[in-house]
């Protein structure tokens, strides 16, 4: 028997996933606390043995690797020129890369903002401007603001090309970690996100982990390989366009609610599909991903309050459910546990309207122009609207008893006509929470893991 043990050290809870390669089958499951801020070795040795408890006898893995979102996970800023082209690329590569972006810039930084950027505790910094051949001064400017500060993040060039000789010797005279890659816009709404992805995924694998206080841990696990969120990532694009012969499920949707963050994956070329449509702004990825840092079932939940309406609070408080004393239960005590039927109502309500809000916020839109061909709509973002599947994951979707009620927020709504949301889609959940794991998987053996996902999707 080839085994696999795959770990993902999360904001919360350390998960462990056993995998028996030559059947194809998930062995168990098992989590604790992560222990990231006394030694992440404690979260992981407890997850462990209740791992071998569930077995019932110690297993030797032929390998065990790992990804991390713990303390904190991979922070960025994306830097770029243009708000709704460069800048929105850089950000775009940050989010497909798994980083969280604390701060978006654009155009001429300033002191202030750099001083902003230092006090954020930046992991990475990701400076881009400028499609190839054209305006180079901005992003020069902005490497010249970098350079003159102390901030230690390391930093990566992914900006018009022509000003990489420049850009290269303003960072070596300042003595600065910085990686040069291709451009993340080479061309006006064409975008290029591999080369800087890849950059940062090495720059997480070589410095970020010890940075956190995870790398300790990589003597009993093997190396910390990949963002959580990057794996999740790979994990739905693999099971969306499937490997060699074994096919994948077409175009699909993901909702990851946790207690920080609500994640939202599409994996979907997003063209339009309405005859009357034309595509508007940036190239939208095949696989990409947003994250929504206010809403969150736990730290974010008064982010999730401020989404309320006053008359959606009312109808609730109507329905016996305080919408407000709720949500600051659940932010004063991140450590809450849900026991009784009001508060697991409570979590489905949260965990809806974080599903309704972020997918507002991914899915693309059209706008209504009057010609005198009659009305046409130009689409900004990706048509969503054909996705065959819906996939919810995260402890509050999991655990719900009607997680269809959940993720039903995430598609089309009446009093949301202009939002291209799934309109049809079957609901799957990741009941074992094993996506994270079958992306690590998926980068020795992408077709196990295929056909392990396949196999351990509940349907709906």
């Amino acid at each position: 028997m080839k085994t696999y043990l795959l770990v993902d050290f999360g904001s919360t809870f350390t998960k462990l996933t056993a995998v028996d390669l030559d059947k194809e089958e998930i062995i168990a499951t098992a989590k604790a606390i992560t222990t990231v801020e006394k030694d992440i070795i404690i979260g992981y040795q407890k997850a462990l043995e209740r791992l071998h408890a569930k077995i019932g006898y110690e297993i030797k893995f032929d390998k065990i690797t790992a990804c991390s979102s713990a303390a904190g996970g991979l922070k960025m800023v994306a830097i770029g020129l243009v708000e709704e082209l460069t800048t929105e690329a850089a950000r775009r590569v940050c989010l497909g890369a798994g980083a969280k972006v604390e701060l978006i810039l654009s155009h001429n930084i300033n002191l202030h903002e750099v001083e902003e950027i230092k006090n954020k505790n930046i992991d990475i910094i990701l400076l881009a401007g400028g499609a190839n051949g054209g305006n180079k001064e901005c992003v020069i400017h902005n490497a010249k603001q970098l350079a003159k500060s102390d901030i230690k993040a390391p930093i990566v060039f992914a900006g018009n090309k022509d000003a990489t000789d420049e850009i290269e010797e303003i960072l070596k005279k300042a003595n600065k970690e910085f990686y040069i890659c291709e451009n993340v816009m080479p061309r006006l709404n064409v975008l290029n996100i591999n080369s800087a992805k890849d950059t940062i995924k090495d720059i997480f694998v070589k410095n970020i982990i010890e940075a956190k206080g995870i790398k300790k841990v990589e003597k009993l696990v093997g190396e910390v390989v990949l963002p959580t969120p990057n794996a999740v990532l790979m994990a739905a694009e693999l099971l969306s366009t499937g490997f060699g012969d074994e096919p994948g499920l077409g175009d699909l949707m993901l909702a990851d609610v946790g207690g920080a963050t609500t994640d939202i994956y599409s994996m979907s070329s997003g063209l339009p599909t309405q005859m009357n449509a034309i595509l508007s702004g940036l190239e939208e990825p095949y696989a990409k991903r947003t994250v929504e840092g206010d809403l969150g079932m736990r730290y974010s939940s008064l982010g999730i309050l401020q989404s309320f309406t006053a008359s959606e609070i009312s109808h609730w408080k109507s329905r016996n459910v305080d919408i407000e004393a709720e949500a600051h239960k659940r932010h004063d005590d991140i450590e809450f546990i849900s026991s009784t039927d009001e508060d697991y109502i409570a979590d489905d309500i949260f965990a809806g309207k974080c599903i309704d809000v972020a997918t507002s916020r991914h899915v693309g839109t059209l706008k209504g122009v009057y010609t005198p061909m009659g009305v046409m709509y130009y689409q900004v973002g990706k048509d969503l609207t054909q996705t065959n599947y819906f996939i919810g994951t995260g402890g509050v979707v999991i655990s719900s008893k009607d997680p269809v009620a959940i993720l039903k927020n995430g598609v089309k709504m009446a009093s949301k006509p202009m939002e291209l949301r799934p309109q049809n889609p079957e609901y799957l959940l990741d009941k074992t929470y094993i996506l994270s794991a079958m992306g690590l998987l998926s980068m020795d053996h992408p077709e196990i893991a295929l056909r392990i996902m396949k196999k351990y999707m509940v349907k709906l």
